[in-house]
């Protein structure tokens, strides 16, 4: 099985001296593709000295358009998506690669530790995320983050893989492809939330993802509820509004039904928040409102190739969000 690694770099030289040869490094050895997101910085002169192809992108694109047209230009029968900031350590791909032979496993979710500094070289105890979980109120989160680096030893069935580094079979992000098959992440979504996006589409495709311990790496975090205070208001607004077009994309007619009292508490409490404390935030609704003929239009895509047995999405501990999730239950 060819392996495509797509590491992407926005300006993030200063990452990528560690996060490249600890790529070019794996075993089976992967091709490794430099996605150069019209970088200013020394991203070329990296990826020549590491032996990793470069895939120059001008002008600068969003995340999702970026890493759509990475896949569109590479053709590794398993793709992992892995970004600057998040460092394999030996022997992550020979763990999570067999799990892609599984039946129906479209998606590897790695066990991911914090680290901090502008390197990543502070490691803490602790976990960034060991996959990622849409609860009851369709909130996205991290599963175990902040929780000792040394639990979560079990495989096992998950929502999905969080984008700084997900492997996927080939086959699943075609499946998954909109747009003509132009478009693996929604590209109005551009960043946050466009990878649980993914995972739940992926989901109602009829694809199952499943954790992999053995398969680890180091992240430096930039966006999680501890951070959220630092990010600029653009970043909370397109996080905010991002919700409200995966669920409308995604959602269930059973699945709204049956956690409606969840979605619509969290609905109140998250209006009365941004009228006392973030008003900028009310754009967010707008922002939300101006793309959902586009959204309708996937929706519509989606829904019509559902597969109707499945899921709509996958439980977390209930300890790793603070509302109840639904589906199956991922590793303790």
């Amino acid at each position: 099985m060819k392996v495509t690694v797509l590491l992407l770099s926005v300006d993030e030289a200063e990452m990528l001296e560690r996060s490249l040869p600890a790529a070019t490094a794996q075993e089976p050895r992967p091709e490794v593709v430099v996605v150069d997101n019209e970088c200013r910085d020394a991203t070329p002169q990296l990826a020549a000295r590491h032996g990793a192809r470069h895939l120059r992108l001008a002008p600068r694109r969003s995340y999702a358009a970026a890493i759509n047209e990475a896949i569109r230009q590479t053709d590794g029968d398993a793709v992992l998506l892995l970004n600057a900031d998040c460092f394999l350590r030996p022997g992550f791909l020979a763990a999570a690669l067999p799990r892609l032979s599984e039946p129906g496993i479209g998606s590897v979710a790695p066990k991911l530790i914090r680290v901090h500094g502008p390197q990543g070289l502070e490691p803490l105890d602790q976990i960034d995320t060991a996959a990622m979980v849409v609860d009851r109120r369709r909130k996205n989160g991290l599963v175990g983050h902040g929780r000792p680096a040394h639990g979560f030893t079990r495989a096992a069935p998950v929502f999905g893989a969080d984008g700084a580094a997900a492997l996927y079979r080939r086959e699943t992000l075609a499946c998954c492809a909109l747009a003509g098959g132009r478009e693996v992440l929604d590209e109005d979504m551009e960043l946050w939330a466009s990878d649980a996006d993914l995972a739940w589409r992926a989901q109602l495709l009829g694809w199952r993802s499943v954790y992999e311990p053995g398969a680890v790496a180091e992240h430096v975090r930039t966006y999680s509820p501890s951070t959220r205070g630092q990010m600029s208001e653009p970043d909370r607004r397109l996080q905010f509004r991002n919700r409200y077009l995966m669920m409308l994309k995604n959602e269930t007619g059973s699945g709204l039904l049956r956690d409606l009292p969840w979605i619509a508490g969290y609905e109140v409490a998250a209006l009365g928040h941004v009228l006392l404390r973030e008003r900028h935030l009310l754009r967010g609704y707008g922002d939300a409102w101006t793309l959902r003929r586009g959204t309708w239009r996937r929706r519509r895509v989606i829904q019509a190739r559902r597969v109707r047995s499945s899921t709509s999405a996958v439980r977390a501990p209930a300890s790793a969000v603070r509302a109840p999730p639904f589906g199956l239950r991922a590793p303790e």
